[in-house]
Parts: structure tokens; sequence; C-alpha cells
């Protein structure tokens, strides 16, 4: 049997005969069978508005096939006999069957409906060769590290003396890589944006962010860090992530305002403590 419309050999296409049913029916049926074997598996997704398409045109002809088959079956009725030849049953039968064809091209009338919509859907979407990042990460920033009072001053006397770009580098000896962040994810020391308050000056290099006043005798340190999506602070915790300078110096200190115990034995462990 061959495929109705597909190539058999090169430069050979079977045509529908157009006039014989029981055969154009045979080779649709085994057509069928080839594409429900075919769309198991889609390597090429920018094929689907395609094959829907053409789907659908066999859908609105399979509805005219059964509206067809439903009348051939009245008009044949005077032709209508069951197997003991009883002509009444035989009609009655007959009837049946258009009945029953009759509502399946209903249903199939209501299927192509649904089809166009798939198709009017699919033809809005763009395939990319690559795919989107499941969990997109979002940028945040984690605080390395923030000093007050004499610890602070050490610094700000590098930045007076060299810049706030040295000041900025010094600092991030305290910045232990993953350590660093996971005490600050830990705390909640995750902001959207980098904290600023009156009287601070900022410095943002690289990855990093400076911040500092001398009003204020304090430096703080920021560090960009891509937290996924599953990993987000909610709303409302992020809303009170950002403390303003003054507030942040009335915190209880520690070796310094944020040093989670787990990096202050590290820095003592190295030697880095000031």
């Amino acid at each position: 049997m061959h495929l109705l419309g597909v190539p058999q050999l090169p430069g050979e296409v079977v045509l529908p005969t157009v006039h014989d049913p029981g055969a154009d029916a045979g080779e649709a049926s085994e057509a069928l069978r080839g594409l429900a074997h075919a769309t198991r598996t889609f390597e090429s997704p920018q094929n689907l508005y395609g094959v829907l398409g053409d789907l659908l045109s066999g859908v609105q002809s399979l509805k005219q096939i059964l509206d067809q088959l439903a009348s051939a079956h009245v008009k044949n009725r005077p032709r209508a006999f069951d197997d003991q030849g009883d002509h009444s049953i035989g009609s009655k039968d007959a009837l049946a069957a258009a009945d029953e064809l009759h509502q399946a091209a209903t249903l199939i009338d209501q299927a192509e409906e649904r089809l166009d919509a798939a198709a009017g859907a699919a033809s809005r979407v763009a395939w990319h060769e690559v795919p989107a990042s499941e969990a997109p990460a979002v940028a945040r920033w984690i605080n390395v590290v923030f000093m007050q009072g004499q610890e602070a001053g050490e610094v700000l006397d590098i930045i007076d003396a060299d810049g706030a770009l040295a000041g900025l580098n010094h600092l991030k000896y305290w910045d232990y890589g993953d350590e660093t962040t996971s005490a600050a994810m830990e705390n909640g020391y995750v902001y959207d944006a980098p904290p600023s308050g009156p009287l601070e000056h900022e410095l943002h290099d690289g990855d990093y962010h400076l911040a500092y006043s001398h009003a204020f005798a304090h430096v703080a340190l920021y560090r960009i860090h891509a937290v996924d999506m599953v990993d987000q602070l909610p709303d409302d915790a992020r809303s009170l992530a950002a403390p303003s300078a003054p507030s942040r110096a009335r915190e209880s200190q520690r070796v310094s305002w944020f040093e989670p115990a787990s990096i202050t034995a590290v820095r003592q462990q190295r030697g880095l403590g000031l």
C-alpha cells in the first residue's frame, strides 16, 4: 500500500484517484498511520505549524466525507437488505447509520474549531534553536562586610590616601566566596540594589560596590550575585532588606557589623583580623 501523496520512488508521487472511494480511503488510512508514527517526536518544532495546517485541512475534508457517506446511505435505501433479505430491516439500519454519521460529522465540526484555534496559537510561536533557561537567575547584591568606628577609620584612611578604589580592593580580602555568599543568604543580607544612606559616597567596580561615609564613620562592600528564581527572597522580605546607614550603626556590634560567626572564625584562622 502506498502512502497518499508520498514519493515512493525518485520522482514518483501517489495521487488520489478521486473516483474510487475504497482505494482512496485505504491510501488515507495508510497515510494517517504513517503520520501517527512520524509525529512521535519532532526534531524541528518549526514543522509543527505546517503539520497542524495539513491536519486542519484533513479534518475539514473528513467532515465532508462523513456527511457524504450519510447521504449515500439514505440515497441507497431502496437497495438495503439484511443478510436474510429483509428490506425493512436493511432500510432501518441504513437510516441508523446515516444518523450516526451525521452526529460524527457534528463532533468533527467541533474538533475543527479546536484545531483552528490551536493552529492560530501555534502561528504566534517563534521557535528558537537555543532553549531558554528553565530557572532564570536574577542579580542580587550581597553584603560582604560592614565596618564602623575604628575598623572603618583604617579603611577610610586608605581611601583618603590612595582613593576609593584602593579601599574597595582592600575590603575584597573579607570576601570568602561561597562562604560569604552562604552567610549573606542565611542572614538575609541580600538586596535588589546596594543600600545607600545620607552622606554616603559610592563606587562601583566590576562585581563590587563600595559605600562609605566619613560623617558616620562606616564602610560597606557589596558583591553582585546571581540568585535562582526559586531562591529569591519574597517581596516583603526584600522591602525590609536595606536599612539606612545610621540605623545599621545602632545594630549590636560584632567583630564587624556584618560578619557571621562562621566568617569571624575563618578570619581568625587566617590571621586576617584587623
